[in-house]
């Protein structure tokens, strides 16, 4: 017989609701009335302070589904709980504790253990610690220990996200720590992830590590920081959802939403010209997301930074872009870009400004590449500066010339 499943949320370490799913499947997401008298934060965007629930039909809201893990983790975990795969909810439930954010899912009446594999010790890494991570490739969320790194015991927060080697994607750790290094020196006055490749205790692949903008370390105290995807934010779901859009959703949710100012607009704007220069196809809605703050919400630090070009199933730009969807790379053209800023609502100036300020930092993007001081081949470095150049000579370098005489044919008109 089917039973309705809930669980307890909470918003840092203070309870805020009820998360509930009935047997139908229709999920029910309720603020605690002592929460609601407390002048707390909302837990996300689109579940503003008020007493009425929220209810999803047949499916978990897309902020919570978002929260789910994906991939081989989603499978190992419906292994461990012996749930079906369809399930997120159950899952999120079991492994709820440490997810991207400041929320957790508390089963009110968790299992005690959990299945393990005995001869996997990543994927037992993995769901000792009771957490969740989206995204496909394989994850551990672990905690540094002096000079060291370890996997999370369970319900142990984690300060850092380790990322392991795919055998589909050749080299992919070093793919994005060097696409990290350039995008940096594309725009040094943004702020991006600290990351480095290093050894993980008991774990025998080496692992790029990446420190959690969402924790803070104090006193040897660890707290969450708030945040949201894009996916979370534009109310979309987990899965294909992420490439359903273009980027100019992005800069209209800035510019029309309270709380964000049209600086940030201009910033991410910038960020998607970075991607598209060092390949970047992969760049869809979950890969950029705000921070909730006192003031608004701002743009969190740039991640998951990777020249996906270089892999040949990764041609085609993941969101529309300036009108055109499903683009290959190789035919972005500057009106494409152009008219992305102004669908970002920035006038010629700005993004004239965008293009020359990466320009002026390119050559120090390839030479952070050339000069890395990591373990990979010539032909990777090589591969990666090639992709940087073929893209600005093919498709921004023209822009500055274009700009130009779109407006010199508005001043005849004009005239």
């Amino acid at each position: 017989m089917a039973t309705t499943l809930w669980g307890k949320i909470y918003y840092n370490d203070t309870y805020a609701g009820i998360l509930q799913q009935e047997p139908s499947g229709r999920c029910i997401f309720t603020y605690d009335t002592s929460y609601l008298s407390s002048s707390s934060q909302p837990i996300a965007f689109t579940f503003p302070l008020r007493k009425e629930p929220f209810i999803s039909e047949g499916d978990l809201h897309p902020f919570f589904d978002n929260l789910g893990a994906e991939g081989w983790l989603e499978n190992a975990q419906a292994k461990a709980l012996k749930s079906s795969n369809n399930n997120r909810f159950e899952r999120l439930l079991g492994f709820g504790y440490d997810l991207a954010g400041a929320v957790s899912i508390r089963d009110p009446e968790p299992r005690a253990h959990i299945q393990l594999d005995p001869v996997d010790e990543v994927t037992n890494a993995a769901l000792r610690g009771r957490a969740s991570l989206s995204g496909v490739q394989r994850k551990l969320l672990i905690v540094k220990e002096g000079n060291q790194y370890r996997p999370t015991r369970t319900n142990e927060l984690s300060t850092h996200i380790a990322k392991l080697p795919s055998g589909n994607l050749t080299d992919i750790i070093e793919v994005e720590y060097l696409t990290t290094l350039a995008v940096k020196k594309l725009l040094p006055e943004d702020s991006t992830v600290e990351m480095e490749i290093a050894t993980i205790n008991s774990i025998t692949q080496p692992a790029l590590v990446i420190k959690r903008f969402d924790r803070i370390i104090s006193n040897s105290k660890i707290t969450r920081v708030h945040f949201e995807e894009f996916n979370q934010l534009l109310g979309l779901h987990s899965g294909d959802d992420k490439y359903n859009g273009s980027y100019e959703m992005l800069g209209n949710f800035i510019n029309t939403t309270p709380g964000c100012i049209p600086a940030e607009a201009d910033r991410l704007y910038r960020r998607i010209l970075a991607c598209l220069i060092v390949g970047n196809t992969d760049a869809h809605f979950k890969n950029f997301a705000m921070l909730h703050t006192r003031d608004g919400l701002r743009l969190t630090p740039s991640y998951d930074l990777v020249a996906a070009n270089r892999y040949s199933q990764f041609h085609t730009i993941a969101l529309s872009i300036g009108s055109a969807s499903n683009l290959d790379i190789g035919n972005l053209k500057p009106k494409h870009i152009i008219d992305l800023g102004r669908g970002f609502g920035l006038n010629d100036k700005i993004i004239l400004d965008a293009t020359n300020e990466l320009k002026r930092n390119l050559a120090a993007a390839k030479q952070a590449i050339s000069t890395a001081k990591i373990d990979c081949s010539l032909k990777l470095r090589s591969k990666l500066i090639d992709i940087m150049e073929k893209r600005w000579n093919g498709s921004f370098d023209s822009i500055g010339p274009l700009l130009s005489q779109r407006q010199n044919k508005g001043a005849k008109h004009k005239t």
